[in-house]
């Protein structure tokens, strides 16, 4: 049983590969009905049925389940009269099952894990060719399960490296910034140091949101309320003001993650340095375009205040990844309050599904 779940056969859609066998058994021993069979434990499920409707059997009395105990084709050529079959509810019941030939499924390590079987309604024979037949068919079988267990294995073997990969990654940005950080603090970078202080609060930003956008598996999408959720109670921590998020709960694949991350830093660490009060991140969906913006509560941006002229590298930043997102970066209206607000604005990301 360990090596039936090794393979993962069980319950997995039908497949044009192993439906081709089952036609070609069927149309080479010229029977009715073919079958690629995984013996479970309260169950015979089947990978491939052509010529008959059913999914799945119970195990006991099975045919393939009997089948399996050997290594060598288990053939019923009258089964109303073999002594094997009598009992059978497929012989006896209204079925009506009178020939049936099967070859074990065997793995490289010697386990079987169902059939390759053929059935008629019918008493009939089968010469030793038409058995060669379908042991080279199971064989074929055998071979495409092994592939895809190899596949499988290859596909989770690097998942696990990239994973190691971007923790190194993460590693060193993280180095980066503190070695930054710490020439910032030196007597001797006075003259550079707010340039320096910048340039690790960058190379931090992107840490963090590489680590967030890798806390789910790789490949997955990720829910923006939780995503933003995270990397703002990080932010919060960081620029020492309250950080708030009201979010749509949207599924963001992970190629957009990380600029709507980068965005939002660059944002919330604008407002934290030229605004006051509690920064409120709010990213919401409208007609298929997301409006992502931050709002502080200070006294506002100048009236005459243009993004598309702004000289700051945070703006230009911003204004970047916008593009990058398919949108536009803006300014949004004065409110009541005066509050500064910043939006971007971009066509809602396809799912990675």
């Amino acid at each position: 049983m360990a090596a039936v779940r090794r393979y993962d056969v069980l319950d997995t859609p039908p497949d044009g590969m192993f439906d081709s066998i089952t036609a070609l058994a069927a149309r080479r021993c010229k029977v009715p009905i073919a079958i690629i069979s995984t013996v479970d434990n309260d169950r015979i499920w089947f990978k491939s049925h052509h010529g008959l409707s059913v999914e799945q059997i119970d195990r006991e009395p099975g045919l393939c389940a009997s089948a399996i105990l050997a290594d060598d084709p288990y053939i019923l050529e009258n089964a109303v009269t073999d002594m094997r079959s009598l009992a059978n509810p497929l012989v006896a019941g209204d079925f009506g099952l009178k020939f049936y030939a099967a070859v074990p499924l065997r793995t490289h390590d010697g386990f079987n894990l169902g059939t390759l079987c053929i059935l008629d309604k019918e008493v009939r024979t089968i010469d030793q060719e038409q058995i060669a037949d379908l042991k080279d068919l199971a064989s074929i079988v055998m071979d495409q399960l092994e592939l895809r267990l190899s596949a499988r294995r290859a596909v989770a073997t690097a998942e696990m490296l990239a994973k190691e990969i971007d923790h190194r990654v993460m590693n060193s940005l993280q180095f980066v910034s503190t070695m930054l950080t710490m020439q910032g603090r030196s007597p001797d970078a006075a003259p550079a140091a707010d340039a320096l202080r910048d340039a690790a609060n960058r190379v931090g930003a992107v840490a963090r949101v590489h680590r967030h956008s890798y806390a789910k598996e790789h490949g997955e999408d990720v829910s923006s309320a939780m995503y933003l959720g995270r990397l703002c109670e990080d932010l919060s921590g960081i620029v020492g003001r309250p950080v708030q998020v009201s979010a749509d709960d949207i599924a963001i694949p992970l190629a957009a993650l990380q600029p709507i991350g980068l965005i939002v830093n660059e944002l919330v660490t604008n407002a934290a340095k030229h605004g006051e009060g509690t920064i409120t991140v709010t990213y919401f969906e409208r007609n298929g375009e997301i409006e992502l913006a931050v709002s502080d509560e200070g006294s506002g941006l100048p009236d005459d205040f243009d993004v598309s002229r702004a000289r700051g590298l945070g703006m230009k930043v911003v204004s970047s990844l916008a593009t990058q997102l398919q949108g536009r970066f803006d300014v949004q209206p004065r409110s009541a309050d005066r509050a500064a607000r910043l939006a971007v604005f971009f066509p809602t990301p396809s799912s990675s599904s």
